[in-house]
């Protein structure tokens, strides 16, 4: 199964919390892809430690990094259009992992998961 890493799960890695590490290394030696995107890239070294540098280039390597594209980017403006119209306000950056996850045929790994609420996203259950 390809799964897509929102911030907080690749925050809780590098962070070394919730023993994540060992639980996605269990996840790929059972044969799961690994991913984010650049937006999860990009709040991430929006809040990245010095210390934090190496480790981060180091995760990162390891995933596949799927970019915002015109077909993701309307299907994201099209979910907060539609979730704002029935009185949710979501974060249109939520809103462009939601409709990469989509895209791609990703489950979304999330510990905010209040953050998706659209039958559309497919979330993978955190132990």
């Amino acid at each position: 199964m390809k799964l897509l890493l929102d911030t907080s799960i690749l925050i809780d890695i590098l962070r070394r919390k919730k023993q994540r590490s060992e639980w996605l290394a269990e996840l790929v030696r059972e044969g799961h892809t690994l991913s984010t995107t650049t937006l999860n890239i990009a709040e991430i070294y929006s809040g990245m430690r010095p210390s934090e540098e190496a480790g981060t280039e180091a995760l990162l390597s390891g995933l596949e990094v799927y970019e915002l594209n015109g077909t993701s980017a309307r299907l994201a403006g099209k979910l907060k259009n539609k979730w704002a119209r029935k009185g949710h306000t979501l974060a249109l950056a939520d809103m462009v992992i939601a409709a990469i996850a989509i895209e791609r045929g990703c489950a979304l790994l999330t510990d905010n998961q209040k953050d998706f609420p659209m039958p559309e996203v497919r979330l993978y259950q955190l132990p």
